[in-house]
């Protein structure tokens, strides 16, 4: 990446041009606005300085401020210092609140002007590769979306992209297939997706909450009854096996399926043959697999509540579903779709920016469900189809005690996270380090918020804050 320099004094354009070469960058320049635009439009350039006035005598700074103009509306993302004299120095302080990323003045510190451009070209080539990475990861969504049915799901995370991808590549098979996760993480759409891009997508999809029935009615609901097999009885009942025949069963809820529950579905999934209650014929299917559950199997299976037989049998495949908070990358895409939805061809639902941060900075625990119960209630109470954060009504993030303080840095517990005066005192602290060691935990933590947050002994509401202050953005790595 280079840096262009724009002035009209040949002596200040020389003298920074030899600075930066010096010292390794590459350094073009432009001694009018139209040579510094035409520069931007055919050269990677990575940071611009500027003058305020390119004609003799003017000191308004008038030039400057429409050459900035022009050159945000050309590259929006690039980092531009301003030089300025006294006379100039407000008009600098009006651009830097449009996005103008700082000012010196002449005569200017070498050692400081050269530390703000590697710092700034760093920032500029991370924020190109960040969008790089975007642009190839959704160039990967959209072929997934293309090449297979997703059923409406939205997503932008890379978690649920390998995800998908997993799904999407076993539904093909007969292959029982176990889903994890929350109440309201998605797992029936989960289910969906496997049945819609497998080979039975044409045939039978029946769905039953396994754990919603008694055992009396337990058996009947599964493999049906014949006419007076029971008290109340009068006509033949088909169970969910026979009626799914060729086709998919989804069991939502299994961890709640009782002991003798489970061992009657073990025979059918076993040998996909059963008997209808009140009867003594034989019967045999075929039926693909897919289950559903909230509940940690494994710790069951330890305390005796869960076949581990019938485990094994269900997990060939397993699916889990992380919850909301986990991905948060997928919290707006989420919101923005929904309020599509609510919207419909009669109105439009917009997202105000405090509305976004207070979606962002809330933990979901009822996850996806929970989303849209916030989003309905909020569309039908905000004012000119803008919702606010006061809309949602959101909980309150509960107050940490004074006395806890994080290893990185100063409490957020003060306004805007500001550093103490002791802290100034004694340079224990730098926003510096504090961003590298952000971006270090993020990194282990291959962009999950909630994990970089508890390395960091944060909450996930405290290193959001954090991260806004310092400008970072969580680009989610896939695991090696």
């Amino acid at each position: 990446m280079q840096i262009l320099i724009v002035d009209d004094q040949h002596a200040i354009r020389d003298a920074l041009e030899l600075l930066f070469d010096v010292h390794g960058f590459a350094p073009l320049t432009a001694a009018t606005p139209e040579q510094a635009l035409a520069l931007i439009r055919s050269e990677d350039i990575g940071l611009m300085i500027q003058d305020m006035n390119f004609a003799e005598g003017e000191t308004s700074g008038e030039g400057g401020v429409a050459l900035f103009r022009q050159v945000r509306a050309l590259d929006p993302d690039l980092p531009v210092l301003l030089m300025t004299a006294w006379t100039s120095l407000e008009t600098a302080v009006q651009l830097i609140r449009e996005g103008a990323t700082d000012y010196f003045s002449k005569p200017w510190n070498d050692d400081k002007l050269l530390a703000t451009v590697k710092n700034l070209l760093r920032m500029r080539e991370l924020a190109s590769e960040n969008t790089r990475l975007r642009s190839r990861k959704t160039r990967a969504r959209r072929a997934l979306a293309d090449r297979h049915k997703l059923c409406g799901l939205v997503y932008a995370s890379d978690i649920m992209q390998e995800l998908v991808s997993l799904a999407v590549k076993v539904a093909p098979s007969d292959a029982p297939v176990l889903i994890t996760g929350a109440n309201g993480s998605g797992k029936e759409k989960m289910a969906e997706i496997i049945r819609e891009n497998s080979r039975r997508q044409d045939k039978p999809f029946i769905k039953m909450n396994a754990g919603g029935l008694p055992d009396q009615l337990l058996e009947a609901e599964l493999f049906g009854a014949e006419a007076g097999a029971y008290t109340g009885s009068t006509k033949l009942r088909i169970g969910r096996f026979e009626a799914a025949h060729g086709g998919t069963l989804f069991l939502d809820e299994l961890g709640n399926l009782s002991l003798n529950g489970q061992m009657k579905l073990l025979r059918v999934l076993q040998t996909g043959e059963f008997e209808r209650l009140g009867s003594n014929t034989t019967r045999k299917v075929d039926v693909r697999i897919v289950s559903a559950t909230n509940t940690d199997l494994t710790r069951a299976i330890q305390a005796g509540t869960f076949r581990e037989d019938l485990y094994f049998r269900l997990n060939v495949i397993e699916l889990p579903i992380p919850p909301l908070a986990e991905r948060s990358e997928d919290i707006v895409p989420l919101s923005e779709n929904y309020l599509s939805e609510l919207a419909g061809d009669t109105a439009s639902l917009q997202l105000a920016e405090d509305a976004v941060s207070a979606l962002l900075g809330y933990e979901w625990p009822g996850n996806v469900r929970e989303l849209q119960n916030r989003l309905q209630r909020a569309s039908l109470v905000c004012r000119e189809g803008v919702i606010r954060a006061a809309d949602l009504a959101l909980p309150k993030p509960e107050r940490k005690a004074p006395a806890e303080r994080s290893s990185i840095g100063p409490s957020d517990a003060s306004s805007g996270g500001e550093r103490t005066s002791q802290e100034k005192a004694r340079g224990s602290w730098t926003p510096g380090a504090e961003r590298e060691q952000i971006e270090e935990a993020l990194s282990r933590a291959h962009g999950i918020v909630a994990k970089a947050a508890a390395d960091l002994g944060l909450s996930r509401q405290a290193l959001y804050r954090r991260m806004e202050r310092l400008g970072l953005s969580v680009e989610r790595r896939l695991k090696d």
